[in-house]
């Protein structure tokens, strides 16, 4: 019976721990990661020429 107990436990402690990494990957971000970059301006970004 302790033996049922145990692997009861268990079961439901790895059932919400994937329902929290389902949950945490499908609700929205709310902001840039660090270093992400999505804020810079590529616009005068070109090609360099190789004597300068």
């Amino acid at each position: 019976m302790i033996q049922l107990l145990i692997i009861a436990v268990l079961f439901t402690g790895a059932l919400f721990y994937i329902g929290r990494m389902i949950y945490k990957s499908l609700t929205a971000k709310k902001g840039c990661g660090t270093d992400c970059k999505c804020g810079v301006d590529f616009s005068n970004a070109g090609p360099q020429k190789a004597g300068k």
